[in-house]
């Protein structure tokens, strides 16, 4: 498999009202967030490509409710789990993450 990293991002991993800022790249293979406080318990997540079936635009939001931002992504595996990041030029990560 090759590990080379495609694409590479600061960004935020969201689960409900916990976030956990971090390192967010994209390999051939894996998608991985690796938080900048592991204590934090979000983190690292090691996505296989291969296991996302969808992945779109979402909305970052304050307290799990209140809109903060539209730059974000939700993607979604197989076994129906979902992952939310906040970051910058979600079309872009999209674009890449679809081929």
């Amino acid at each position: 498999m090759n590990n080379k990293i495609l694409k590479s991002s600061t960004a935020t991993y969201q689960n409900g009202v916990a976030k956990a800022d971090g390192k967010f790249y994209v390999t051939q293979g894996e998608v991985r967030f690796e938080p900048y406080n592991e204590r934090a318990g979000l983190g690292p997540y090691t996505l296989s490509r291969s296991a996302i079936i969808k992945i779109e635009k979402s909305v970052g939001k304050g307290a799990a409710i209140l809109p903060l931002t539209y730059d974000a992504i939700t993607i979604t595996l197989e076994n129906e789990d979902t992952y939310d990041f906040i970051l910058a030029n979600p079309d872009e990560w999209i674009r890449l993450l679809k081929h």
